[in-house]
């Protein structure tokens, strides 16, 4: 096992999390631009305002991307399994 590899299959994984966690934290910041543009229109600075948005979105979010990204990380660990032989030997 050479260095290369070892820092390919870590960037792969690192990209893995980014794609992973992007619909997620998109969500929760667009619900949160959204929260806040209203509360500055309102004047409401109620600071737990945002946090049942936030969590709704992120719900919602992930009932929409589960599979996707429940696919994505299977694909990424099936190859990685498949790969383990001709990384050591």
């Amino acid at each position: 096992m050479t260095e290369e590899l070892v820092l390919q299959v870590g960037r792969e994984a690192l990209y893995l999390i980014v794609y992973l966690a992007a619909p997620l934290l998109l969500s929760a910041l667009l619900v949160g631009l959204i929260v806040g543009v209203f509360q500055a229109a309102t004047q409401i600075q109620e600071q737990t305002l945002s946090f049942i948005p936030k969590l709704g979105a992120l719900v919602v979010a992930l009932i929409l991307m589960g599979p996707w990204l429940l696919q994505m990380l299977l694909n990424f660990t099936e190859n990685l399994f498949i790969r383990i032989p001709g990384m050591i030997g």
